[in-house]
């Protein structure tokens, strides 16, 4: 991978760059500085507690120091292109870096980029480009000998991934050999493999998650599956199916942010009660492979004070049914302890 980076996310950070916010959580190379020119000036230390601090700054130019790659932290609706990004990419393109992209707009496929890239000897890493080699699942992922949990959502946006690598760490400091299955943009950035699933061809969703546990499941005694999407959510509930049955799960992690009442993005279709979740993902894995929802994950962000999360959390667990925590204020071993 690469050992210093830049990371744009202009005008979203830190609310809305997801991917922005779990690399500097969690990958294993340096944030050097956080593109954002509506926040120049400021400190990544301001608005994420317990990360590596980093300067927020207005361009590429601004960046202090080498970098070896810029990456793009946002990911709007859709996957676009902002135009006003063009600079910065151009900038770092001419600096000698690589771009790495989450998008649904493929570098690779702008002519203008490519030709500098090529120019400039550097990689443009379309992150969410499929291999053409994927094909369908053949109810394989059950043979493996790791046991294989999935983080699942009641909505997109909830902390699937922060979820997923939160339980890898955890799992892996109490002794257990886990492995992170990353899925999308994100975790692939993070792990530097995976398959980007909502960029998949429908057929091949499920074959997708397979090979890849297939690949790693017998060379770990747990695989944890990021998971993407909801299954009600109007958009994207054909992905979170597909990972559902291609994983063939043992055991489900239930995620979701509190105070969320709507679909993000969506804020007209209103989310259903939480114990309506805990009967969907079971009943829909069954016919494929039973899988049982053993504890939640409950993202606490917008709740200002420990007191008040503890009551959240407490009242999210009453709902699924299952021991329930948030893996940022108050760790993962719960969670773990409950998988094992």
């Amino acid at each position: 991978m690469y050992d210093r980076v830049a990371v744009l996310a202009h005008e979203k950070f830190p609310d809305r760059s997801k991917t922005a916010n779990g690399v500097i959580r969690y990958a294993d190379y340096e944030v050097a500085a956080v593109l954002d020119r509506g926040r120049a000036g400021e400190r990544v230390a301001d608005h994420i507690a317990d990360v590596p601090d980093a300067p927020v700054v207005e361009s590429f130019a601004d960046v202090p120091g080498d970098v070896d790659a810029l990456v793009i932290g946002i990911a709007p609706i859709g996957g676009g292109f902002d135009e006003s990004w063009r600079p910065d990419v151009r900038a770092a393109i001419e600096a000698g870096c690589d771009v790495v992209s989450g998008l649904h707009y493929f570098l690779n496929d702008d002519a203008e980029l490519a030709d500098l890239a090529a120019e400039h000897g550097v990689d443009l890493w379309d992150v969410r480009k499929p291999r053409d080699d994927l094909g369908v699942a053949g109810g394989r992922s059950a043979d493996v000998d790791a046991d294989v949990v999935l983080t699942v959502g009641t909505d997109c946006s909830v902390g699937k991934m922060t979820a997923t690598m939160e339980i890898v760490a955890a799992a892996r400091e109490a002794g257990v050999d886990a492995c992170a299955v990353p899925t999308g943009q994100t975790g692939i950035m993070i792990e530097g493999w995976g398959n980007p699933v909502d960029r998949v061809v429908s057929d091949f969703t499920a074959g997708a998650v397979e090979e890849m546990i297939l690949e790693k499941g017998d060379e770990h005694d747990l695989l944890v599956v990021e998971g993407q999407g909801s299954i009600v959510h109007p958009a994207y509930s054909a992905v979170t199916c597909g990972i559902l049955h291609g994983a063939m799960a043992d055991k489900l992690v239930m995620c979701h942010a509190a105070g969320r009442e709507a679909v993000h993005g969506y804020e007209d279709t209103a989310l259903p009660p939480i114990p309506e979740y805990v009967d969907l993902y079971e009943s829909l894995a069954a016919p494929v492979h039973e899988a049982e929802v053993v504890a939640g994950a409950l993202n606490t962000v917008d709740v200002d004070d420990d007191a008040a999360a503890e009551e959240a959390v407490e009242e999210f667990a009453d709902a699924i049914g299952a021991p329930a925590t948030d893996l940022i204020r108050f760790g993962a071993d719960e969670i773990v302890e409950a998988i094992r």
